[in-house]
């Protein structure tokens, strides 16, 4: 029997594969007729529901955030510098401060070699001593010729005359005494104190260094009052400038700290205008809390002033918005044009529905409408329609202060 078996399954395996194969044969047709219905089926409904969702091209409605936004950079400075100079020339005798120093009202900076001022002083001072003996003779001698005069012993042109000279030189005597006053107040000069409290952000003479105060004040000291208040001046272009005001939020980077994100305010907008490159600008001062005195004076700010925000709100991309007119989409519009409808695709169907516009960005904007939903999608075109008749070359045009195109109506 071991050597009789698989002689027996050999027989029995073909016999089987015959008598499937048999069936098969005998309904053949029904198989082939099967087969083609469902093929043509698949071709008849699902092919044309595919040419349906591909007949037109559409852009999905989203929900999000949006922001209009201003770009520039500027420079951050303290809020208040103070350029500490000199009234007086002479060589610099002694600094008492360096880079970084701090330093109080009335705290000495430097002092310069005081012994020519001290020479003016003594000399000033000599001829106001001579003055007033001119003036003591003078008054002695008018006070006599008044008694003179009086008991008929000179003439009245005399006593006249020695008034006269009393009197200059009694004015004599007070311009000497200025002139004394001035050479002391100059040999105060010499000693620089500080005029504000402040950090020393700049030092521009050396000891023995000789000060020349002829024609203008030398610039010794740069004096930062409060380090821990800042402020950044950036250029607005006129383009954009209508939109900045006052108060807004505003955010900024610097180099020094490229993950590091800081906010500000717009604390002023000044009325000054200037020209580059026939580009007139305007200047946007933005007050910066430094507390932390991570910032320092002329890092360079990339500047982005919000101008308004949008949460959660319908946008779309503003290639929605290059649609022209609804000619060629096949429908009946009832009047509604691109300028004020979208032309939204549902169950199948196109649907027009009324809008207006919201915030506009580089590359999406807000829609404002009651009749859409998120998951809808606008139609921008046909496929297969002329150019000319579905849409022009939809050129964006500028939208303030987002930094690209603002899709035509």
């Amino acid at each position: 029997m071991a050597q009789t078996e698989p002689v027996v399954n050999a027989v029995k395996r073909p016999s089987l594969i015959r008598r499937v194969w048999s069936w098969i044969w005998r309904k053949k047709w029904w198989i082939i007729i099967i087969v083609i219905a469902a093929v043509g089926a698949h071709l008849i409904w699902g092919g044309a529901k595919k040419a349906a969702k591909q007949e037109y091209s559409t852009v999905e409605i989203i929900r999000g955030d949006m922001r209009q936004i201003v770009s520039a950079t500027g420079e951050i400075q303290p809020v208040n510098t103070v350029n500490v100079g000199s009234q007086v020339s002479g060589t610099i005798d002694a600094i008492y401060v360096d880079y970084n120093s701090k330093v109080k009202k009335g705290d000495i900076l430097l002092t310069i070699e005081p012994s020519v001022l001290e020479a003016q002083v003594r000399e000033a001072e000599a001829a106001l001593s001579s003055a007033k003996s001119k003036r003591n003779y003078a008054k002695s001698e008018y006070e006599r010729n008044k008694m003179l005069y009086a008991s008929d012993f000179i003439s009245r042109a005399e006593k006249e005359q020695s008034q006269t000279t009393y009197e200059q030189a009694e004015q004599e005597v007070v311009r000497m005494q200025s002139q004394y006053e001035r050479a002391k107040t100059n040999l105060g000069y010499a000693t620089i104190s500080s005029p504000v409290d402040g950090t020393v952000i700049s030092r521009k003479v050396d000891v023995g260094q000789t000060v020349a105060a002829s024609f203008q004040t030398p610039d010794l000291f740069e004096i930062a009052e409060d380090l821990s208040k800042m402020q950044i001046e950036t250029s607005v272009s006129e383009a954009d400038i209508g939109v900045v005001k006052e108060g807004q939020r505003v955010t900024f980077t610097v180099d020094a700290y490229p993950t590091k994100t800081f906010e500000g305010r717009v604390h002023q907008i000044r009325l000054s205008p200037t020209t580059t490159s026939n580009v007139v600008v305007y200047t946007v001062v933005i007050e910066v809390d430094n507390s932390d005195l991570s910032l320092m004076p002329g890092m360079t700010a990339f500047v982005t002033i919000i101008v308004d925000e949008r949460f959660n709100t319908f946008k779309v991309q503003n290639s929605a918005f290059l649609v022209r007119n609804f000619d060629n989409f096949g429908v009946e519009t009832n009047g509604a044009t691109p300028a004020t409808h979208l032309a939204i695709m549902r169950d199948g169907k196109i649907t027009f529905v009324e809008y207006t516009k919201g915030l506009v960005g580089a590359t999406e904007t807000e829609i404002v409408s009651d009749n859409i939903a998120e998951g809808d999608k606008v139609v921008v075109g046909k496929f297969g329609a002329s150019a000319k008749k579905s849409g022009g070359n939809g050129r964006p045009g500028g939208a303030p202060g987002s930094g690209g195109g603002r899709p035509p109506m």
